[in-house]
């Protein structure tokens, strides 16, 4: 009899927790939620040289946020930081490091938690992308893609995790792509590792859960191509439901969703739509509506960052 009170008030308990989540899930649906307090917080930013990393560095920075800068280009990150300065910040640090090579990330690592502090906002932003279909896309290239838009991610949980946990206190931040979360033609290895990163950043949030981490948070960015020249020559078909991102809009967005600690942003809202259709409806009507997108040929046109001579 006891085991079945039991077995009984454990469903009662997961009941009230499950209606109560999902009644929390539309009241802030309605309204907006709460957004915190991130000045004097240690702010770390991986490709903080150009486009989406600088735009974020420069939003924190007028939050009163400590900001250390991530680059493998030093010009464009010595840039930034004086663009943060400019923009307000008090304490600006900028590094170079390759976020592809583990060994750089850890050094690096270390050199932040001894000059600057323990990082308790962590913006896994570094990207590149290949743009080119699998079969004529060298190998060394593809595994580039996996070290700087995944396996970095692996480096720096590893070397920045510990102290949130020690400190119950974080945030974990990836910026991932829709490519992330629908197959992509033209972007066999940069939605490998756009998945990868998906996957790693949900399950170290369900890791945290678990460990009872409760002031450690995660957000997950998925957003559609942006004007930050990476996906130069990027076409869309239809602009009203998915358009090339402004990158000043993107990066409010971002802001946005980590203030209120949401652990999910797609941008535009439209992918939420896609999300739900790929989730019942059959792989032909999923290749059928993408054809009628024009996603299958969205990447036809691209020429990709142009490098600075």
């Amino acid at each position: 009899m006891s085991s079945n009170l039991r077995a009984a008030r454990k469903f009662l308990v997961f009941l009230g927790k499950s209606l109560f989540s999902i009644l929390e899930a539309l009241i802030f649906g309605l309204i907006p939620r709460p957004r915190k307090n991130v000045a004097g917080e240690i702010v770390l930013i991986t490709g903080s040289g150009s486009g989406l990393g600088r735009l974020l560095a420069l939003q924190f920075a007028r939050l009163g946020s400590v900001l250390v800068l991530w680059d493998i280009n030093s010009e464009g990150n010595e840039e930034t930081l004086q663009m943060a300065r400019e923009a307000g910040a008090m304490r600006v640090h900028a590094y170079t490091c390759d976020c592809s090579r583990k060994e750089d990330v850890y050094r690096v690592a270390n050199q932040v938690k001894k000059e600057v502090g323990d990082v308790s906002i962590l913006i896994n932003n570094a990207g590149i992308v290949t743009g080119k279909n699998f079969l004529n896309c060298p190998d060394e290239l593809m595994e580039k893609s996996f070290d700087v838009n995944f396996k970095a991610h692996l480096w720096t949980y590893k070397a920045f995790l510990p102290a949130m946990i020690a400190n119950d206190h974080g945030h974990l931040v990836c910026i991932s792509s829709s490519a992330g979360l629908v197959g992509v033609n033209g972007l066999a290895d940069y939605c490998a590792s756009k998945f990868a990163a998906v996957g790693f950043a949900e399950s170290m949030f369900v890791e945290t859960f678990a460990l009872k981490q409760k002031g450690i948070k995660t957000t997950i960015v998925c957003p559609f191509f942006i004007k930050t020249g990476m996906f130069e020559g990027c076409t869309t078909r239809c602009p009203l439901l998915l358009p090339i991102l402004d990158p000043e809009y993107t990066v409010r967005k971002i802001v946005d969703a980590i203030l209120q600690e949401r652990l999910y942003l797609c941008i535009p809202k439209f992918l939420y739509l896609i999300l739900f259709l790929k989730s019942f409806l059959p792989a032909k009507t999923g290749l059928i509506i993408g054809e009628y997108l024009g996603i299958l040929e969205s990447m036809e046109g691209f020429t990709g960052q142009k490098k600075k001579v």
